[in-house]
């Protein structure tokens, strides 16, 4: 487990609004700990590209590992402002984001990521990225989940 003086907590952010919250929570905790915040957004080419028989490439000028460090940057300044009060990196890795984040999290204290609340069951089922998380992370995982409620018109 990753030094408790000086934790470092993994976020993963993906602009959604549940990510949001996780990467409020983990700024808050590292305030609160004087820990660290190690903010990842992972990227990969659309899973269309590569079928057999599809030999459309990405739209020009399409860049998913761009997008993505826009998505953390915008997403990070948006949350905490430009005085988030603690040490935040970000990195933009490559791959799907359940192992961008098992990666980062060796030698982490903690994995904070957010739950959509995808499912069946008034959104009481983890999201795949959260599920493979909270089974395989090398350190504790809190789940956040995004408590803004729908718009009722």
């Amino acid at each position: 487990m990753g030094n408790s003086a000086n934790p470092r907590i993994v976020v993963g952010v993906d602009g959604s609004p549940a990510s949001a919250q996780a990467l409020r929570w983990a700024v808050d905790y590292a305030r609160l700990t004087g820990g660290t915040v190690h903010a990842i957004a992972a990227w990969e080419y659309p899973a269309f590209y590569g079928w057999a028989g599809l030999t459309v490439p990405p739209a020009e000028g399409f860049n998913p590992e761009e997008l993505a460090g826009r998505t953390l940057s915008d997403t990070v300044r948006g949350v905490v402002g430009d005085d988030p009060g603690v040490k935040i990196t970000e990195a933009v890795l490559p791959g799907n984001a359940a192992r961008a984040l098992l990666d980062a999290a060796q030698g982490a204290s903690l994995v904070v990521v957010g739950s959509r609340g995808l499912g069946g069951f008034s959104g009481a089922l983890l999201g795949s990225v959260s599920r493979h998380l909270t089974e395989h992370a090398p350190c504790p995982v809190v789940v956040v989940r995004d408590t803004q409620e729908p718009a009722d018109g």
